[in-house]
């Protein structure tokens, strides 16, 4: 897939367009680029998105900005994935924010990507003050010889949503986060060093690190999968808490405990898969019965990642 950022703008080819954020790549997403590469393809153009980076809301109202579902990397491979050939990613910044609809389709969609198709969704807003719509992109495909594509993105009677998305997942209800997603959650983070506490319990864990806007599942215990290189996806017993038993007023730290594996990992990037909340976070009378608490998680774990299916848990398509 080629990548057109600011240093490489300009699009080889004539394009169809579809134009947005697409944060964690729902099924509402998938419907819309579904969509766009069916028309690329009936049209024999290159099917193209146009995301933005950051995301809009850190630069317009960093205050109510959201939390991110995946990294950009991850929205690339997943663009990737449902057949995506190329994607423009723009640096969304104050310029670009007051740049008027009207400019932007003309230097972006026009000079930049010669679009000559553009999805987007139906309520779609764009440009300076959010003034420009669908109907004003339509008015401009005239003048700049495109068609535009309204895609609805709901499905039956649901709509799909980042928002529900995050609500969920701020919930601790990853299984209805998947639904959404159409696939398991994934957090994508860097193994780093912590204070050796579960070693000392007889639980070796991997300490997370990612970025302080990307989202993460509400505090608990939860049965997952980890993408660890060669090795493949493995199971993981995964805890999101302050863990209570040993500090009174502890950060949240996201932990992952890989079953019979005791490889050193520091500073491997790793995929982080939720698949089902286990337990609320709990303190216990003694360590002793945490220990036994623990081993029951890890169980679970196990006998929950028997019916794991990559494919068709965590990857688009």
């Amino acid at each position: 897939m080629l990548i057109l950022d600011e240093e490489n703008p300009r699009s080889e080819r004539a394009t169809a367009v579809a134009i947005g954020v697409f944060d964690g790549l729902h099924l509402g997403h998938q419907k819309v680029i579904e969509n766009l590469c069916a028309i690329a393809h009936r049209h024999h153009v290159a099917s193209t998105v146009l995301t933005f980076d950051p995301h809009p809301a850190l630069v317009l109202a960093p205050e109510r900005a959201p939390l991110l579902i995946a990294t950009l990397s991850q929205r690339l491979e997943g663009l990737e994935r449902l057949g995506v050939q190329q994607v423009r990613v723009l640096r969304f910044d104050e310029g670009l924010a007051k740049e008027s609809a009207r400019s932007f389709v003309e230097r972006v969609l026009s000079n930049e990507l010669r679009a000559e198709h553009v999805v987007v969704g139906e309520d779609f807003h764009f440009g300076h003050d959010r003034k420009g719509n669908v109907a004003l992109l339509e008015e401009e495909g005239e003048r700049w010889n495109f068609k535009v594509h309204p895609a609805a993105i709901f499905a039956e009677r649901e709509r799909y949503s980042s928002t529900l998305v995050r609500e969920a997942l701020q919930r601790g209800d990853v299984e209805l986060a998947a639904h959404v997603l159409g696939r398991a959650f994934c957090l994508r983070a860097r193994v780093v060093h912590g204070d050796a506490r579960g070693r000392e319990l007889g639980y070796r864990t991997a300490n997370l690190s990612f970025s302080e806007r990307q989202v993460e599942p509400a505090l608990g215990i939860y049965a997952g999968a980890v993408m660890l290189g060669e090795a493949g996806w493995l199971a993981g017993a995964i805890s999101v808490g302050t863990r209570p038993q040993f500090y009174d007023q502890g950060e949240v730290l996201v932990e992952v405990h890989i079953p019979d594996f005791d490889a050193d990992i520091y500073d491997e990037e790793l995929d982080v898969a939720f698949l089902q909340r286990l337990r609320a976070e709990q303190t216990f009378a003694t360590v002793e019965e945490l220990t036994t608490q623990i081993e029951s998680d890890v169980e679970q774990t196990v006998a929950l990642f028997k019916d794991f299916s990559p494919n068709a848990s965590v990857l688009l398509r």
